[in-house]
């Protein structure tokens, strides 16, 4: 059965720009990084520039006593660098106030958007199904085969059972969860994650998005496992819990080297599937 966890924080495209978002699950609303939404109102394809734009226009809008600058937020967004860095943000109703004060023919579209895609967490709530699709369509546009999202799916749902294991078991999110990620994913794949990005060649793009079918079982065997391990050990806490995370991933190292053993082949390896995807976008 499909894990109804979703992710409270994600990227969503707006004609093929990023604009970063997090759900705040009291509240049950979507907070959008204002300095993403500015560079696509004023086209601006250097960020630094968009950001500068929004601190000059905060000013202003301050000084004037608007009121929509006192219900922005600051949030934790993860940047291109890969670190996360606390960012203005706003819920959709804040930001449909703020783009009245961006001239730019942006406007109206993107506020049909955010319209649109401001309910869509209320949606996958209600139906979690419709988050599956999202993510299946998403993947065949890219290119990817029926077996490719079918092995990428099942190993979100283990990755998912982690997660939940993590979370109720004392280990924080973002940083601790990154911390027990990275030590699994040294221990079978011998590399670390961003060393495996970097053979890839990857920078912003999800690593598991372009991971080979192997690449993905064993990334899947060696989170299962890890919550396996943790499950009969009952670890609480970050320390505890990177002793299953270690021997999770070691696991999956035995097997992958088994199998390289048998097939003469190296499971980890330095293809992705980015010229798919342009390929793909192109012809779209």
């Amino acid at each position: 059965m499909a894990n109804k966890k979703i992710d409270n924080k994600k990227i969503t495209i707006f004609e093929g720009k990023r604009i970063r978002r997090i759900w705040d699950e009291k509240k049950e609303k979507w907070y959008f990084s204002i300095v993403d939404i500015v560079q696509l109102l004023i086209q601006q394809s250097d960020y630094q520039t968009a950001r500068k734009y929004w601190n000059k226009l905060k000013e202003r809008l301050n000084k004037e006593g608007n009121e929509s600058v006192s219900n922005c937020h600051q949030l934790k967004f993860k940047a291109a660098d890969g670190k996360f860095y606390l960012t203005d943000a706003a819920d959709v109703e804040t930001i449909l106030r703020l783009i009245q004060s961006v001239p730019s023919p942006k406007a109206e579209p993107v506020k049909l958007w955010l319209a649109r895609v401001g309910y869509e967490r209320i949606e996958e709530i209600n139906d979690p199904g419709k988050a599956l699709n999202r993510g299946r369509g998403y993947w065949q546009k890219m290119g990817r085969s029926q077996k490719w999202i079918q092995q990428r799916m099942m190993g979100q749902e283990i990755r998912n059972k982690l997660t939940d294991y993590w979370k109720d078991n004392e280990v924080k999110e973002r940083d601790e969860y990154a911390i027990l990620t990275n030590i699994i994913h040294q221990e079978w794949s011998d590399l670390s994650v961003k060393e495996h990005k970097s053979l890839k060649k990857l920078k912003t793009e999800n690593l598991r998005d372009h991971m080979s079918d192997a690449e993905l079982v064993f990334t899947a065997l060696a989170e299962l496992s890890t919550r396996q391990i943790a499950e009969t050990m009952e670890t609480k806490g970050l320390e505890k819990n990177k002793i299953p995370a270690k021997k999770g991933g070691r696991v999956a190292r035995n097997a992958r080297l088994e199998l390289e053993k048998k097939t003469g082949k190296k499971v980890v390896n330095k293809n992705n599937f980015k010229s798919l995807s342009e390929r793909k976008k192109l012809k779209n």
